[in-house]
């Protein structure tokens, strides 16, 4: 189970995991966008444990939505403990729901390079596994360009001293994860893995991206 390795203290929050519902798939397609509230825009992005990136794209003014989920796999409706089992193909990902006239995909895609490590192959941190991996899951054309600039930019700028190795795929469908798993930053941030791991990256996140933050 993730996170052991580094707090054995969650071991009880994983327990019940065999034991939680099936991820749902989403409806949205790859080349599909959102028009339900003007014109947003999807994007759908893996870099290691979701509950790290989720609570950091939830703070990003313009974003609508941020849902936690499943994402590059080969089976159906995967839950949870198949997906820590790195079998399944599948990334955790999270997909954002955006308003493209007060951020653009650049600039989120910019935030996703800034606040993981795309070097290391599907690892971040404690959680090691295919299940990891830096991933952008480009839902059009002009997406993956975006994408495909914004990695050769990363890898040309020798910042991180190391290939960057995110993968750039077209999108398929994603599976929003079990409930608990949503919002989770915002609901659980007194747990220790909270406390250690996320929390400071927020701090980091919120030092370098001022003026990308929601108001309070």
């Amino acid at each position: 189970m993730k996170h052991l390795l580094l707090l054995t203290a969650l071991a009880i929050t994983f327990s019940s995991c065999g034991q939680m519902s099936t991820a749902q798939p989403s409806k949205t397609s790859s080349d599909e966008k959102i028009t339900s509230m003007d014109s947003l825009e999807v994007a759908t992005f893996g870099a290691g444990c979701f509950w790290c990136v989720e609570a950091i794209f939830q703070d990003i003014k313009g974003v609508k939505k941020v849902a936690s989920g499943y994402s590059g796999g080969n089976i159906k409706n995967p839950s949870y403990k198949e997906v820590c089992q790195g079998t399944t193909g599948h990334a955790e990902v999270i997909q954002v729901t955006f308003d493209p006239n007060q951020v653009s995909f650049a600039k989120l895609v910019e935030v996703f390079f800034a606040t993981h490590d795309p070097t290391t192959l599907n690892r971040q941190g404690a959680d090691v596994g295919t299940q990891y991996r830096s991933a952008i899951f480009y839902h059009s054309e002009a997406q993956r360009t975006t994408a495909e600039l914004a990695k050769a930019a990363a890898d040309a700028s020798g910042d991180w001293g190391s290939p960057i190795v995110t993968e750039v795929s077209p999108f398929d469908v994603f599976y929003a994860a079990e409930d608990y798993h949503q919002d989770y930053y915002n609901l659980n941030g007194t747990q220790p893995y909270c406390q250690i791991v996320i929390s400071p990256k927020m701090d980091k996140f919120k030092k370098k991206f001022a003026d990308l933050l929601k108001e309070k």
